[in-house]
């Protein structure tokens, strides 16, 4: 229950935030990919890792790849299904699918950094710290920080 200092959004309130995010975050995950796909033409991508580094490579782009295709989804929706209304479906579905192309994106750049540090200091041991160190921090700010603010009313 929104407290004193907050008011209630209405449904296209609500919406207009939903869409703005997903603006918001869109550019970075394109750019994202972008170096990605250009990482893998460089020739010291293929001398300075691993196998296992390429293939971890692999599923860091197709996790951004997944994150694109999940943070357009709400626009593909609303054209498609529900192009001249707005609906509580519609709210809930874009909620979902942002956080879940933000869950997606938290890996892929924890992945990513973990290959960039292996690159630079070849110490395995210090690239699943600096991956797991981010994927704490994302997982923190992006999700149970929220959570735990829901949860206890306090928005």
């Amino acid at each position: 229950m929104p407290n004193s200092r907050q008011q209630k959004e209405t449904l296209e309130q609500e919406v207009d935030h939903i869409v703005e995010e997903g603006r918001m975050v869109l550019p970075g995950i394109q750019a994202l990919f972008g170096f990605q796909l250009i990482a893998v033409f460089n020739e010291r991508f293929a001398t300075i890792l691993p196998r296992g580094g390429g293939r971890l490579h692999l599923l860091a782009v197709m996790l951004v790849a997944v994150a694109i295709a999940l943070i357009m989804a709400p626009a593909a929706y609303h054209r498609l299904a529900e192009r001249d209304a707005i609906s509580r479906y519609f709210a809930n579905f874009a909620s979902r699918v942002i956080a879940m192309a933000m869950l997606a994106l938290l890996f892929a750049i924890s992945i990513e950094v973990s290959l960039v540090a292996y690159a630079i200091e070849m110490k395995i041991w210090l690239s699943v710290c600096c991956g797991a160190g981010l994927a704490i921090l994302f997982g923190c700010l992006w999700f149970l920080h929220p959570m735990a603010r829901r949860r206890s009313g306090q928005r």
